[in-house]
């Protein structure tokens, strides 16, 4: 959104990793109290409709504006087309079905807001994307991508008791970072991945796979490949092995940098998945699914998500972080952006 690679409004506010502290409620709240610190997770949900009822929070049937797209499902803050919501990069954020959608915090939110504000978004997208790969105890999992959501998965892993957990990227500051957790890290500029991970699980595979990168992924030289990270993890990945996908792929691009890709499309090696007898599991992820149970991990410790947090600034300096973020510069991995309220 921020590259101008979809469709979000010039003037729209960005912001879907939302906690703060509730100083108003509307008539219709009756458990979330004014004073309560909470935790948003970026998806919008009503809490009755069908695919809430099921879990899949995500694909709320209730919240889309159905005004601009009939057949949608899902909501979310700031977001491209889960409209028409305005995100929480701002000093007041409203929550509709506030009951529903709020996560009460215990009473060390205030202090530990670093690890809570995870709950919306990354540490259960990353936990989610080990759920969709099908991980369980004393597998081996490989992560291509080492940025905030690949490093959740990384932390998930790690929880999960996985055997052995591989991360795949090239940034030194980030590699870092997962080595800190006691992941095995690939970097790709030295070498194929594939190949490095085939040495390091005994030229079987690993068990599962982790996409965390999405479409603008990029090969060494700085080009970008949309179908790189996906057909990787077909190579990287054993038979009949499990790979969940929760980087982000959307219907069209409008500013392709490969010409299949403007319609959503890439070249997939589905022979060589097909063979293999792999499964995927894809889309994002249902934060209310599992932010209740990640938030006792990180109250009683066994979580603490904030390790990938490299910066603390206040709102005013959101445009400089950007830039940063954006342009991968070293030590910039994670931004927390405190607002004046």
């Amino acid at each position: 959104m921020y590259e101008g690679r979809t469709d979000f409004p010039q003037g729209g506010v960005f912001g879907h990793e939302n906690l703060g502290q509730v100083i108003e409620i509307g008539n219709a709240v009756d458990r979330v109290k004014v004073g309560d610190w909470v935790a948003i997770p970026f998806n919008i949900g009503c809490g009755f409709c069908r695919n809430c009822e099921r879990g899949l929070s995500a694909f709320c049937l209730t919240t889309p504006d159905r005004s601009l797209f009939p057949n949608m499902a899902g909501a979310a803050y700031g977001f491209a087309d889960m409209g028409p919501y305005r995100g929480g990069q701002a000093d007041l954020l409203r929550v509709p079905y506030g009951d529903y959608n709020c996560l009460k915090l215990p009473p060390d939110a205030e202090e530990r807001q670093n690890d809570y504000v995870m709950l919306a978004d990354i540490f259960p997208t990353g936990w989610h994307c080990t759920e969709l790969a099908g991980l369980c105890p004393g597998e081996s999992v490989v992560i291509y991508g080492a940025g905030p959501v690949g490093l959740m998965a990384a932390h998930a892993a790690m929880i999960k008791g996985a055997c052995m957990v591989m991360v795949v990227d090239r940034h030194p500051d980030r590699l870092r970072l997962a080595e800190s957790i006691g992941a095995l890290t690939v970097d790709d500029s030295k070498g194929s991945p594939v190949d490095q991970v085939m040495e390091l699980t005994n030229g079987i595979g690993a068990d599962r796979g982790c996409e965390c990168v999405g479409y603008q992924a990029h090969d060494p030289q700085g080009d970008e490949q949309p179908n790189m990270v996906m057909n990787d993890l077909v190579k990287s990945v054993k038979f009949t092995g499990g790979i969940g996908v929760v980087g982000v792929y959307v219907p069209q691009d409008p500013a392709p940098q490969d010409p299949l890709y403007k319609q959503g499309e890439i070249v997939f090696d589905h022979g060589l998945f097909w063979f293999k007898g792999q499964s995927i599991g894809t889309g994002q992820c249902n934060v209310k699914a599992y932010n209740r149970q990640l938030r006792d991990l990180i109250s009683t410790g066994r979580a603490k998500p904030s390790f990938i947090v490299s910066h603390q600034l206040p709102l005013d300096d959101a445009p400089n972080a950007y830039r940063h973020f954006d342009a991968r510069d070293d030590g910039w991995t994670k931004v927390v952006l405190k607002t004046a309220a």
